[in-house]
């Protein structure tokens, strides 16, 4: 191979990627690749998510250290309002959200304790708000969410000040 072939092939290869669709609202569970959140929040996809048309959840290291779980949908009129959300259709959760500063849409309100462990310990998930517009894909599979909630979630820990004992050693 020349290299003027070499150099065009590695030109293609460039503009294939980046006209590539990015990373973006996709089924299953995975890092969160909205903008400035890297590995700090775990965002889990209705089946049949796209970039354009998504169900997510979002459980997040907030700012102050504390877990959140987000909405996360392109529903008009936006995430925030009474939803129930059931798991494996026995546990349900009456949750208020609220909008917040983060990248999603709606932060649950209250103690999510009990939600976020169904999410990581469950098979599936079923979103419905109690008012508006209904979600054209709802469900979602829990497979892989203990992973990569307790992946983003390791580091979610206010630092602790060391000890006067542990200075002087």
């Amino acid at each position: 191979m020349t290299s003027t072939a070499a150099a065009a092939a590695l030109l293609a290869w460039a503009l294939g990627t980046l006209a590539a669709p990015a990373l973006a609202q996709e089924a299953g569970w995975h890092y969160s690749p909205l903008q400035g959140e890297g590995d700090r929040a775990a965002l889990g996809c209705a089946a049949g998510s796209t970039p354009k048309e998504f169900v997510c959840l979002a459980v997040r290291c907030e700012d102050d250290f504390e877990i959140g779980i987000h909405l996360h949908t392109s529903r008009p009129g936006g995430d925030a309002g009474r939803w129930r959300i059931d798991i494996d259709k026995e546990d349900g959760h009456e949750v208020d959200a609220k909008p917040d500063g983060s990248p999603y849409n709606a932060r649950i309100e209250g103690d999510v304790a009990p939600l976020l462990e169904a999410l990581k310990n469950g098979g599936l998930a079923f979103l419905d708000p109690k008012a508006g517009p209904d979600l054209p894909r709802n469900g979602f599979t829990l497979d892989g969410s203990l992973y990569v909630i307790n992946q983003a979630l390791y580091f979610c820990a206010p630092r602790v000040p060391p000890t006067a004992a542990s200075v002087a050693e």
